[in-house]
């Protein structure tokens, strides 16, 4: 009775083992992502240009407007929200953009018959770091389109964000296009 019991705990043990090392592989499988994780990289920059001076330039309708700015991460935050909607590390995208890779680039596009806003994510790198990335986001039904295209460039030499700009185009059915566009310089 005594060696049933111990066996019986041994094989207790190797089960609650085995089910827990099952977890970990599984955890480390859904952490890997199978694109560009644009999301984790701006949110990552963010926190490194916490308080930052930028010079901001405002293009709407072609009226111009220039400020200068202190920035925390709220606001970095909105300002480069269309970066981070950008995520297409979804599982509904999973097999929806084709990816190409050489020594200093990464693209991602989207296949022609897949359904996606982001139409491309392009990693340009030098000395194995990134010097910038530019994306495109497109909406279009019946009674509305809207493109955006944005790029974010890096400081070579202290890989922080060095500056960037977005443009959007939004035209609705009757209206004329409204066209807006930010350009925006970091004085670290």
């Amino acid at each position: 009775m005594k060696h049933y019991k111990s066996f019986s705990f041994g094989i207790l043990f190797l089960t609650v083992f085995g089910l827990f090392s099952c977890v970990d592989e599984t955890t480390n499988a859904l952490e890997k992502q199978p694109y560009f994780d644009l999301k984790g990289f701006i949110e990552s920059k963010i926190q490194e240009i916490d308080s930052v001076e930028v010079i901001k330039i405002s293009q709407v309708q072609g009226e111009e407007t220039q400020t200068q700015l202190t920035y925390a991460i709220k606001d970095w935050q909105e300002e480069f929200g269309i970066f981070t909607e950008a995520d297409i590390n979804k599982a509904s995208l999973l097999e929806s953009y084709e990816t190409e890779s050489s020594d200093d680039s990464l693209t991602h596009k989207l296949y022609p018959k897949s359904k996606g806003k982001v139409k491309y994510i392009k990693v340009m790198y030098s000395s194995d770091e990134i010097s910038s990335i530019s994306i495109k986001v497109a909406e279009k039904n019946l009674f509305y389109t809207s493109t955006t295209l944005a790029e974010l460039y890096m400081n070579n030499e202290s890989n922080l964000i060095d500056r960037y700009s977005i443009e959007t185009t939004q035209k609705i059915w009757f209206l004329d296009a409204n066209k807006m566009k930010i350009l925006g310089e970091l004085k670290p």
